[in-house]
């Protein structure tokens, strides 16, 4: 199936009972059993649900993998997989990453042992001089948030393999419509759901795909034991925000591009960041790994304080000032104040994330509503 085909169709069979073509809401906890232990597949819901494996079938086919799971928040599916390291062990990943990924790490994880290296990616070679025989994953994000630094899957993919190290990629900025790591060397692609997949902004859901059936054991031993794992109402909402990911993108990246544009030389703007120029780190690498460069923008504002940043950020009246991305509705954040604030000042400079930076997620509206909000809010 091509991608379209199976965002609409993969996982998802006539209920059985009815007929009906909607995947329905299995609104249960648990599961008549004719005798101990014999059952149709499903004993308890926190476990298995069939509107959640609907789900999970779905979201594997869209990352070009064998096994999907789904848990109750992408902090939940990133949970589990530090879950699968044992005190002493060492991780490997990027300087820019998402502040909740980065609050887990060093607050949750560094407490029970574990060592997190935080690289600048940009260059893969630089991983090599810090592997050793502690080392068991690799974590990264490409695009990474907010400064859109691209990271080459396949090298990365090639360093962890001929380490042996598991190598995990966040993929939430990009959606598998625009680029699928497992097809180059990932052995796990974890998403917050809650971003583009859902579509949105009325779930808040993870996931992580992947091929490997013994891991995939490993990891639905923690998901089940645990507990992490979404309900079948939000299961369903996500499944119907997924038949029309492919339409979504298409026009994320169509209205992503203008934004990008007008916003380059901009007088208020003094940097941008997005893949999609051929001047920008990594463009090559990008066009490689990508099938396009997506809605998602950061600007540093150029001599703006705090302050300024601030009221320039409360100033508009399309994109709404507000925390995620990924949703139908355009939306405008600032990392330092909201999704990054639990990174020290002195961490986020060296990645880049300064005071006067803003992140756009750029929706799908009519493109002149947009590009018109921009230039009074930027006035």
């Amino acid at each position: 199936m091509k991608f379209g085909t199976k965002a609409i169709h993969a996982g998802q069979e006539p209920d059985p009972t009815t007929g009906a073509i909607m995947t329905p809401i299995y609104q249960t906890s648990t599961y008549w059993q004719k005798s101990p232990g014999d059952n149709k597949g499903y004993e308890y819901s926190r476990g298995t649900n069939p509107t959640r494996k609907a789900l999970e079938d779905c979201l594997a086919a869209l990352e070009n993998a064998k096994y999907g799971l789904a848990f109750s928040s992408g902090m939940g599916a990133t949970d589990a997989v530090m879950k699968l390291l044992a005190p002493g062990d060492e991780v490997i990943t990027g300087n820019d990453l998402y502040g909740g990924s980065y609050r887990i790490f060093t607050k949750i994880y560094a407490n029970y042992g574990i060592k997190f290296h935080f690289l600048d990616l940009s260059n893969p070679d630089i991983i090599n001089e810090y592997v050793n025989d502690k080392t068991k994953l690799i974590w990264i994000e490409t695009p990474t948030n907010p400064t859109m630094q691209v990271v080459d899957i396949e090298a990365v993919g090639k360093i962890s393999k001929a380490n042996n190290l598991l190598f995990v990629v966040d993929n939430t900025f990009a959606s598998p419509y625009l680029q699928n790591p497992i097809d180059m060397g990932a052995d796990v692609v974890m998403h917050s759901v809650t971003k583009y997949i859902g579509g949105h902004s009325d779930v808040v859901m993870g996931a992580l795909m992947l091929n490997d059936e013994e891991l995939y054991k490993r990891l639905w031993f923690i998901y089940n034991a645990c507990g992490a794992t979404p309900g079948p109402m939000d299961s369903f909402l996500v499944l119907r925000g997924i038949k029309t990911l492919h339409l979504r993108m298409k026009a994320h990246c169509e209205n992503g591009r203008q934004v990008a544009e007008f916003l380059k030389d901009h007088p208020r703007v003094e940097k941008i960041y997005w893949p999609g120029f051929p001047d920008s780190k990594n463009h090559d690498i990008a066009k490689k790994q990508m099938r396009d460069f997506g809605g998602m923008i950061s600007i540093v504002l150029k001599d703006a304080t705090l302050e300024d940043t601030y009221r320039i950020a409360g100033s508009f009246k399309v994109f709404a000032l507000a925390e995620s991305l990924g949703g139908v509705e355009s939306l405008i954040n600032h990392p330092v104040s909201m999704t990054h604030g639990s990174i020290p000042k002195t961490e986020r400079d060296k990645a880049g994330v300064v005071d006067n930076l803003l992140r756009l997620s750029v929706g799908v509206e009519d493109i002149e509503d947009l590009l018109e909000d921009l230039k009074q809010a930027l006035a």
